[in-house]
């Protein structure tokens, strides 16, 4: 559908897996004027350098927050969010597997926006521009948050005097169950519970608000 892309930001985390996916494919990457323009910059730069661009050629971001608006005055524009937690240290198969958030306007550009998850290696699936916040915000749950816990725990057990590293495949485990839930709140063991914030309280207080928090989250 795209024989020739303009990747901007082919060297941050999402432009270099896009670029190098793009090239696997044999599309023809060039620095400017391709049929597409891919931008990979900061959500905060989105608009500034769409508005740079001259209209014409189909141009797209691969922001989960950012609505279409910011790619004024483009009108044939799409958005593809590879949903997928990318570093500069992988190459392009991180990309394999991972579901892409396309937003359009219309039917053509809808077509366009499926075209480059599938070419990228991504499962589609349409996403309202409305739903965009709300979409990202759940993102940030599973992947950012998920960063957080890992840091809390991993305090926790570090001052108990157990190894960080074997929390893990604990967390792998969890996943590979499904999220079933265990431990002491599925069986509404709340002595337990008391005991963990006491120990907190005592080696970590910073971190009892977000334990409780988590706590009454799971709860209900």
């Amino acid at each position: 559908m795209f024989d020739s892309v303009t990747v901007i930001g082919a060297t941050g985390r999402s432009g270099s897996a896009i670029s190098a996916r793009l090239r696997e494919r044999g599309i023809r990457l060039l620095e400017h004027d391709g049929e597409l323009t891919i931008l990979c910059v900061p959500d905060r730069a989105i608009a500034e350098v769409a508005g740079r661009i001259e209209p014409g050629a189909w141009i797209c971001h691969v922001s989960g927050a950012t609505p279409l608006a910011a790619l004024d005055p483009h009108e044939r524009r799409f958005s593809v969010h590879p949903l997928q937690t990318l570093v500069r240290w992988r190459g392009p198969e991180q990309l394999d597997g991972a579901f892409g958030a396309v937003t359009a306007e219309d039917g053509e550009a809808l077509e366009r926006g499926f075209w480059l998850a599938r070419t990228l290696g991504l499962a589609p699936f349409e996403l309202p521009d409305s739903g965009r916040a709300l979409y990202h915000a759940g993102a940030m749950f599973a992947s950012g948050y998920l960063v957080t816990l890992h840091q809390a725990a991993g305090t926790l057990v570090e001052l108990a005097g157990a190894p960080p590293e074997a929390l893990v495949p604990l967390m792998r485990r969890t996943i590979e169950n499904g999220f079933e839930l265990t431990g002491p709140i599925s069986r509404g063991d709340w002595a337990t519970m008391d005991r963990h914030l006491e120990a907190i309280r005592e080696q970590k207080p910073e971190l009892e608000t977000l334990y409780t928090a988590l706590a009454e989250a799971t709860a209900t």
